[in-house]
């Protein structure tokens, strides 16, 4: 894990959990802002109950998602008032503050940035980084470039960036002539912070064999972005850095249902298990 990573964590092969946001203004599902933060607070009672290492926020809740070019400012805002109430809430509830990140869809890497420096949070995932690719909203270009110059614009070079190495729910045939781990030695060129390996979809885990071709050909931290769950925690924990846990934590097993503070507990203590061992 590299020494930045090992700094904002603390702590060995954090869970970050994933907190769902509630829709956003304009989008179907939006019920306010108060509605927002008291379903926020249910969720976030139950990761901070089952103590996660970690959370990452994000807009799930708003798809069909848009470019961020076609966002207009009530999204960065209605972010920014939950992200703070969320860093308020965990604040409150944790002797030592807790990392939180955060992930805008459709590859609004930017406006993530820029939310996660108005909130006091750490980290943010990023879609896109390298490499032009078809995803189920749309065809998106290279964004590491023109985030990192961001990022260096407005003073953020304290939040780390972890990207996606290939987008779940994406077609990567314009780059079928380049293998993973190619795109993973381009990563850390393009100044990746952590490569994100994924399953096809959301809750389906990466194979071994791409978890073991990435850590062969980069030295940056890998971070495992969907499909672990207690049946097979076990077997991923030696081969990952960090894992990120959404589907596996919720009450049906489907992202948008709410978090099972039951199933959070039993999960994270078979991590701390993992790591006594």
């Amino acid at each position: 894990m590299g020494a930045r990573m090992i700094r904002l964590f603390g702590i060995e092969r954090p869970v970050i959990a994933m907190l769902h946001l509630p829709a956003s203004p304009g989008v179907e599902g939006f019920t306010g802002i108060a509605a927002a933060i008291d379903r926020l607070k249910s969720d976030l009672d139950a990761y901070l109950a089952a103590d996660v290492d970690a959370l990452l926020l994000e807009n799930m809740h708003d798809f069909p998602c848009i470019r961020e070019g076609e966002m207009g400012p009530e999204i960065p805002a209605y972010l920014t008032r939950l992200a703070l109430e969320v860093r308020r809430l965990a604040d409150e509830r944790t002797k030592i503050p807790l990392p939180i990140g955060l992930q805008v869809l459709f590859a609004a890497n930017r406006t993530a940035l820029a939310v996660v420096q108005a909130a006091d949070m750490q980290f943010i995932r990023a879609e896109a980084w390298t490499h032009a690719h078809v995803s189920d909203k749309g065809i998106i270009d290279a964004q590491g470039g023109r985030v990192k110059r961001f990022q260096h614009r407005i003073g953020a070079n304290s939040i780390q960036v972890f990207t996606d190495i290939k987008k779940k729910h994406a077609s990567h045939a314009l780059t079928a002539d380049i293998d993973l781990g190619e795109v993973a030695e381009l990563l850390a060129l393009h100044r990746s912070d952590g490569a994100i390996v994924t399953g096809t979809v959301t809750g389906q885990a990466p194979t071994e064999s791409d978890l073991k071709t990435v850590r062969e050909h980069t030295d940056l931290p890998l971070l495992i972005g969907s499909g672990i769950e207690l049946d097979n925690i076990e077997r991923f924990y030696p081969l990952a850095d960090a894992f990120i846990v959404g589907s596996s934590f919720k009450s049906t097993g489907q992202w948008d249902a709410p978090v099972d503070r039951g199933k959070a507990l039993i999960f994270m203590e078979r991590v701390r298990e993992l790591r006594r061992r």
